[in-house]
């Protein structure tokens, strides 16, 4: 995270676990209106509906309207974290263990950037994936760029029943934008 979005993370976590929710990701998109992109989960993995987006946007654009990190016109999206979910916690990889994965290294590891096989557990801080020939690789959390669940028919049973086919269909259940 940048210091916007540290700062921002630092106000929006507060509010967010008072409602009983998660931050998954935050970002800052664009420059000139830019747009505050929040991430949650239910504080016991469930999928948020458009009702919690909603009550999370409503709590956290009266937070930042107070607070004001921003200066001038932005908008907040509130979205569910959805079954393809980005991996961001050491806790989702624990979760998520026997599922597939895609990672992006900040600097190549083993001479790459990108790693994609089944996820087969948590050691401290390292995330570790089984790899398609078989060797197990260690990647260490604080370098990854980006790492994400891939969807998959084991993942899609194990999702929330009535937003499984939502997400599947791309389409974004749980969403709430704010323009301030």
């Amino acid at each position: 995270m940048n210091p916007l979005e540290r700062r921002l993370a630092d106000i929006v976590v507060p509010v967010l676990n008072d409602l009983g929710y998660e931050l998954v990701r935050l970002a800052v998109l664009g420059r000139e209106t830019p747009t505050v992109q929040i991430m949650a989960d239910h504080s016991d993995g469930r999928l948020i509906s458009v009702e919690d987006c909603e009550k999370i946007s409503n709590a956290v654009s009266a937070v930042l309207d107070v607070e004001d990190p921003i200066p001038g016109k932005w908008s907040l999206e509130v979205s569910s974290a959805g079954i393809d979910r980005p991996l961001t916690r050491p806790k989702d990889w624990e979760r998520f263990t026997g599922h597939l994965a895609k990672v992006e290294m900040e600097a190549p590891l083993e001479g790459r950037r990108r790693f994609a096989g089944p996820i087969t557990g948590l050691r401290g801080q390292e995330a570790l994936l089984r790899l398609e020939d078989g060797t197990e690789v260690a990647l260490p959390l604080g370098a990854m760029r980006k790492a994400r669940l891939v969807l998959t028919d084991a993942l899609l049973k194990e999702g929330a029943p009535s937003k499984a086919g939502a997400e599947a269909n791309g389409e974004n259940a749980a969403n709430q934008e704010d323009i301030h």
